[in-house]
């Protein structure tokens, strides 16, 4: 009986060491709907998201520097698409959203594929 004890508190001390606590970010994710036009004298602006870089309709952009960026002077209400790469995995996207979240001017849209 001795030894079951010892190997379920090897096993939970295992576990209790080998997990993660960190907190993720949270980003609030809307469905599409019918949404305002956009005004007709403001262009959609393109982001493009990729494994190793960022690119704003062409131009590539630090994911740090986005707030200082031509996004922050962006009318209210501009549509921003953003196009994921291949091999774009979730935590990289996450961050792009937890950036643009600063842009409150922006409509945001991830395009899927």
């Amino acid at each position: 009986m001795t030894s079951l004890i010892d190997v379920i508190f090897l096993l939970l001390l295992f576990f209790m060491l080998s997990s993660t606590f960190s907190k993720f970010a949270e980003v609030d994710l809307s469905a599409g709907g019918s949404g305002a036009a956009a005004a007709a004298d403001t262009p959609p602006l393109f982001l493009q998201l990729g494994v190793a870089d960022l690119r704003l309709n062409g131009d590539p952009v630090d994911l740090d520097a986005l707030a200082r960026s031509s996004l922050a002077d962006a009318k209210e209400g501009t549509p921003l698409l953003v196009s994921l790469g291949d091999g774009v995995d979730s935590q990289r996207m996450t961050d792009l959203l937890v950036q643009l979240r600063a842009l409150p001017a922006l409509r945001v849209t991830v395009l899927g594929g």
